[in-house]
């Protein structure tokens, strides 16, 4: 986990059981074996080294990146404060926003949404495809909408 993360991690181990909580709520399905987390010291750290893209944003009227795991930190090519500190929108080509913003609303009216595929582009530049992605609503155990979250583990640059 990294410095900046770390400072958070109150804030942030909540967040992490939020992104499991919810993916289970609307998945059936568990985000990460919480099993392994006897091994681990947190949630936040068993999301953040995850075998997949875990990434999520908050409730902003401009949603902003609140969290990104170590794939979508290396996949974006950002370090935490950097991605932590943009609007989700602009990991999407100015082309690709506006479906992005259809695909959200679908995703805030049912729920989730599996098998996504998006163009995204890194920091860089660089273009690629995520692909059968899952991107769910945050609901907090009071029922509350924290956000939407996303999650692959294909992906493909575009050359």
């Amino acid at each position: 986990m990294t410095d900046s993360l770390r400072s958070g991690v109150g804030a942030t181990e909540a967040h992490a059981l939020l992104l499991m909580d919810s993916y289970l709520r609307w998945t059936g399905r568990e985000l990460v074996d919480r099993e392994s987390l006897s091994n681990v010291t947190s949630a936040a750290d068993l999301l953040f080294q995850a075998p997949r893209v875990i990434l999520s944003h908050g409730t902003e009227a401009d949603p902003v990146l609140n969290f990104g795991n170590a794939l979508a930190l290396k996949l974006w090519e950002m370090e935490w404060d950097k991605l932590t500190s943009i609007p989700s929108r602009l990991t999407a080509e100015s082309l690709e926003r506006e479906e992005r913003d259809r695909f959200f609303t679908m995703v805030t009216a049912n729920g989730y949404v599996d098998d996504y595929t998006g163009v995204r582009i890194s920091s860089s530049g660089r273009r690629f495809y995520m692909k059968q992605a899952t991107v769910w609503n945050l609901i907090d155990a009071a029922g509350v909408y924290r956000g939407q979250a996303a999650t692959f583990t294909d992906y493909s640059y575009i050359e």
